[in-house]
């Protein structure tokens, strides 16, 4: 049961208009549906939402010599991206008729098969890119049993129903909260798989390069996949240019070494993935936060240095 608090009626409120907006759009054929979705978030959630910005302004800061009207065509194409994959999300029924004719390609798929006939757990780490859920459901209807670790919406009412999509389509959403990461660990202890996402902002995580720029970034995969010996593989559903389709991409496990040379290689390969696809990647993400990071290293700087002075005295 949602736990109440004061703005609740407006949770309520948000989350009925949402599942109207799903309703309605599930009124329409499979086709129009996803490209009425698209069409919304480009011309309506984008521009109003300041997405359309936040996505320009970051293309220009990983890719300064873009040109704007390139920035302005690969914004437009995230959020086409975007509206396409939340109602696709949101259609478990037909997500689940179309990915159950997906073939796993890429060298990570002997890998996968090996671990999973000898029960050794497996992390699969994607990125708000294409169509992440697409992979997962694929998979699950291969013998797969992968759930997913997610973080709660504020709103308590919209996260009940994000979740409902989540184990539709085969697995169980995992809480980023003590009860949720308790639980995820438990599925790895048990030699079973589960998926997290590695492409937002952590404040607290380790200066790594992500398409050329620092970004704070969370090791915990890697951690865990180090703790548990499991396989750390990088996984997409890649959009296809018909724009409903997808490639699901299972790439070679990542080497246990390091939790930063291992998160790092985790940026690398998402860094690849939108270099050749930079229209499928959520550029509305606050990924940088380049004043934050800024602040942060001039402090870290102040503090390696005093911690010197110290030393000396």
């Amino acid at each position: 049961m949602p736990k109440k608090n004061r703005t609740d009626w407006l949770d309520r409120l948000a989350d009925r208009a949402f599942r109207a907006t799903i309703s309605a759009l599930h009124l329409l054929p499979w086709r129009a549906r996803i490209r009425t979705m698209g069409w919304f978030c480009v011309h309506l959630l984008g521009p109003v939402a300041g997405y359309t910005r936040r996505a320009e302004e970051n293309l220009a800061f990983v890719y300064p010599d873009m040109d704007r009207p390139t920035r302005r065509a690969v914004a437009r194409a995230a959020l086409d991206n975007m509206g396409r994959t939340i109602i696709e999300n949101y259609s478990p029924r037909e997500q689940l008729r179309d990915t159950a004719v997906l073939k796993p390609s890429g060298p990570g798929w002997p890998a996968i098969e090996a671990a999973r006939r000898a029960r050794r757990p497996i992390i699969f780490v994607s990125a708000h890119f294409g169509n992440w859920q697409a992979a997962r459901a694929a998979l699950n209807q291969r013998g797969y049993d992968i759930g997913g670790l997610y973080r709660p919406f504020n709103n308590p009412y919209a996260n009940a129903h994000y979740v409902e999509s989540i184990e539709q389509v085969g697995g169980r959403a995992y809480a980023r909260s003590r009860r949720g990461l308790a639980a995820f660990l438990r599925t790895l202890k048990d030699g079973g798989q589960a998926a997290m996402m590695l492409d937002q902002y952590v404040a607290d995580g380790a200066m790594l390069d992500f398409l050329g720029q620092l970004a704070p970034t969370s090791l915990s995969a890697a951690e865990m996949a180090l703790r548990h010996d499991a396989l750390l593989v990088p996984i997409y559903g890649v959009r296809q240019p018909d724009g409903f389709s997808f490639e699901m991409v299972i790439e070679e496990p990542i080497p246990h070494t390091d939790p930063v040379e291992m998160t790092q290689a985790l940026n690398d390969s998402l860094a690849d993935q939108i270099d050749a696809h930079p229209g499928q990647w959520f550029w509305m993400h606050r990924r940088w936060k380049p004043h934050r990071v800024a602040a942060r290293r001039a402090r870290e700087a102040a503090e390696a240095e005093a911690d010197g002075e110290d030393a000396e005295v």
